[in-house]
């Protein structure tokens, strides 16, 4: 006897099908299982699912009823807590679930046959204690001991708010070894923002934890792995022979069916809310995740979330999360006189060490951080790049065999090419935004669409042949330092080839330079090995990684963001700066004498003041201030309703209909007078670059001080969206997205 199975396929919301779709099976299969369904012409895999058979796919007729094609032998379902968390994530982000289920899991799943499946599971053994302890790498600071106590005695969430180069990591590796020696079966989740930071990552963790349990113990999930290494990964995870698992945003999904910790180590980093599709928060997502399963759940910065930091206030003011704070670096220590001689050009003597200790004391420095600088380009020469004293700097440390690291968040050469003559842009044909000149290549490149053609021998316009580069990318600095520093020689190099030395070696970390597969390991490798000596790059370098050998980094022109008007422009400003500030001093020897150089047209502006003082708290307390004066977030709830169109009328039309039909509409309805009072529903406007590959794209902001009622009212607009799309005045719509707490506005 047959019976009736509900299942998830991967449907997209504006497909306006049910949530999910109603299937014949031979036998009952329980919620969770893995199985192969026909949908249309073709077969997918698709996911059993808890629901009324009724609700599945409205009125049913049991003659279009279709069998399962199979179900996916030796995998055991998908647990309860992983369906309440995709179904949460797709009510709460506004997508069909079966959208949001089929994507977590790997694509080859749905693509290899039964027989290719039992091959790769006979590769899954079960886990095993391979026998010993994990052994520590160094002893614990006394600021790590404590937080590592509070983690053990209490059940979280937590927000560790550390210092960069505090030991943030080393207190990880603790709480998951102390998490599976206490249990056979315990698994851990440890995200991190980037794809760029599982390596170093895992290499950790094999190293502290392979020994004692397996190789296999520890995998990686990440956009950037191939498919049968995802493959292998979750298999390895959802059986639960992995007992750690690193990994970016995606890792979120993992099915781990012991979990019982998870860390989000840098935790503020906007990787981790999704830019399409699903548009996800994987942090958000993993503190749910810790309340549905029981699981810890600790959040790591030294520049929290302003939504972070607010909700790890005291409990009897509502926080919902424990502060831990751990100041001071590793091996943190004030200047002593044995580095003092080092400190700077004129600090061989005890008074220039007194001069170094006394500025230090002054700007606030905490011990073993970084002394901040801040040059007031007002006076250096006009259109200079770098400052007169940073160039000195800069030589002084290439000098002594200490490396230097200069930061703008621009790649490219120039942001466009301009003609002075009759005012002509790089201007790219298919968006609204210019054209970056690479310099290398001669080439024009759109960083939106990926246009890309040969730079103009003349101004298109009026044929003049002095076009010029306005702004500045990574690739001017580089090139520009090298001019500057083109005199100085690197220490110890010298031969009777190069009696003086070789010259400086400088490298560039960016989008660029790292397109070619393993570019970003060789060149990183390099930096390590000291083979550079001034590190240029885009945020690429800024975030997590532990350079042993800079002791300064420098910021060129970071002014714009002062001035933006993305409200959250200033935080993301102070966490890329604290973050960048980071790279520097990370070496106990080296650390007093550290150094970074902010290059601003703004010295005296609040944020670069408590930049000096690294006082991310005062920075925190302003920004909370003036948000609560103006009702954002965290102090209102927000979600964006993105349209894009052959046309922009046709987009703004899309988005002002459905306002309009949802604003009557809902009126009328018993009871919503009360949600509507506390829903604030924007007119559209184009977006920022309003036009992407001969796209046109508009927005609509729709506003809370209460996120129940946003909910509420999202939920309720879904169909009305739909049914708008049909109005010809929508002629030419493409698509239309949901952006549920935005991070861009």
């Amino acid at each position: 006897m047959s019976t009736w199975l509900c299942v998830l396929v991967q449907t997209p919301a504006h497909a306006a099908l049910g949530p999910v779709l109603t299937y014949r099976s031979p036998q009952s299969l329980p919620p969770g299982t893995l199985v192969r369904v026909p949908l249309g012409k073709r077969e997918t895999l698709g996911v059993v699912w808890e629901a009324a058979a009724a609700d599945a796919s409205g009125e049913i007729d049991a003659d279009k009823v279709r069998d399962i094609a199979g179900t996916l032998e030796g995998i055991a379902p998908l647990g309860a807590p992983w369906q309440q968390l995709v179904g949460f994530a797709a009510q709460y982000y506004q997508r069909s679930v079966g959208e949001v289920a089929l994507a977590a899991l790997p694509p080859q799943l749905r693509d290899l046959s039964p027989l290719q499946m039992q091959r790769r599971l006979k590769r899954i053994k079960p886990p095993a204690a391979m026998g010993g302890t994990v052994q520590a790498a160094q002893a614990l600071s006394p600021e790590q001991a404590a937080v590592l106590e509070q983690i053990q005695t209490h059940s979280g969430p937590f927000l560790l708010f550390g210092a960069t180069g505090s030991g943030k990591t080393e207190v990880y590796l603790h709480a998951v070894a102390t998490l599976l020696a206490s249990s056979p079966d315990a698994q851990a989740l440890v995200m991190v923002p980037e794809i760029n930071l599982t390596p170093q990552l895992e290499a950790r963790f094999m190293a502290r934890f392979g020994p004692v349990y397996g190789e296999q113990a520890v995998v990686s999930m990440h956009s950037g792995m191939t498919p049968p290494q995802r493959l292998k990964s979750w298999l390895g995870a959802h059986s639960g022979q992995a007992r750690i698992v690193l990994g970016t945003r995606m890792a979120v999904f993992a099915s781990l069916p012991a979990l019982r910790l998870i860390v989000v180590d840098e935790e503020h980093d906007p990787s981790y809310k999704s830019s399409e599709g699903a548009r996800y928060s994987a942090r958000d997502l993993a503190v749910y995740r810790g309340k549905l399963e029981g699981a810890k759940v600790i959040l790591g910065s030294a520049t929290p979330a302003l939504e972070s930091w607010y909700h790890s206030r005291p409990a009897a003011e509502g926080g919902r999360y424990l502060r831990l704070h751990m100041p001071s670096r590793i091996g943190g220590a004030q200047l002593t006189n044995t580095d003092a001689s080092h400190a700077t050009g004129d600090a061989n003597t005890p008074a220039g060490q007194a001069a170094r200790n006394a500025m230090r004391a002054q700007s606030g420095t905490p011990d073993g951080l970084p002394l901040v600088r801040r040059v007031d380009m007002n006076h250096q020469p006009r259109r200079a790049v770098f400052s007169l004293p940073l160039l000195d700097a800069i030589r002084e440390r290439v000098g002594r065999g200490e490396q230097c690291m200069v930061f703008l968040n621009r790649r490219g050469y120039a942001p466009v090419l301009h003609c002075a003559d009759c005012g002509w842009k790089s201007e790219c044909p298919h968006c609204s935004a210019h054209q970056v000149f690479h310099k290398i290549d001669r080439t024009l490149r759109c960083h939106h669409c990926g246009f890309t053609e040969r730079v103009p021998r003349a101004c298109p316009a009026c044929g003049n042949p002095d076009i010029e580069p306005m702004g500045r990318g990574t690739e001017q600095l580089e090139e520009q330092l090298g001019g500057l520093l083109a005199d100085v020689r690197r220490p110890g190099t010298e031969s009777l080839e190069h009696p003086q030395g070789l010259p400086l070696r400088i490298a560039r970390i960016d989008a660029d330079s790292t397109r070619l597969k393993g570019a970003l390991q060789t060149q990183l490798a390099a930096v390590h090995a000291g083979e550079v000596d001034v590190l240029v790059g885009t945020q690429m370098i800024a975030k997590g990684h532990d350079f042993r050998r800079i002791t300064l980094v420098a910021a060129i022109n970071p002014d714009g963001a002062l001035f933006s008007s993305d409200f959250r422009a200033p935080e993301r400003l102070f966490s890329l700066l604290m973050q960048a500030a980071g790279r520097a001093g990370r070496d106990a020897a080296l650390g007093a004498r550290s150094e970074v150089w902010i290059q601003t047209f703004q010295p005296g502006h609040a944020l670069y003041a408590a930049l000096k003082a690294h006082d991310y708290p005062a920075f925190a307390e302003q920004q909370l201030k003036e948000r609560q004066q103006a009702g954002m977030p965290p102090f209102s709830a927000q979600a964006l309703v993105r349209a894009e169109a052959r046309t922009q009328e046709a987009a703004q039309a899309f988005l002002n209909l459905a306002r309009q039909a949802a604003l009557s509409d809902m009126a009328q309805w018993p009871g919503w007078d009360v949600v509507l009072e506390q829903v604030f529903v924007y007119p559209a406007v184009p977006m920022t670059i309003q036009r992407v590959a001969n796209v046109e794209r508009a927005q609509m902001l729709v506003e809370s001080p209460s996120r129940a009622a946003l909910q509420k009212f999202l939920a309720a607009w879904h169909d009305v969206l739909h049914a708008t799309r049909a109005a010809p005045d929508c002629k030419g719509l493409i698509r239309w997205a949901v952006d549920v707490d935005p991070l861009g506005i």
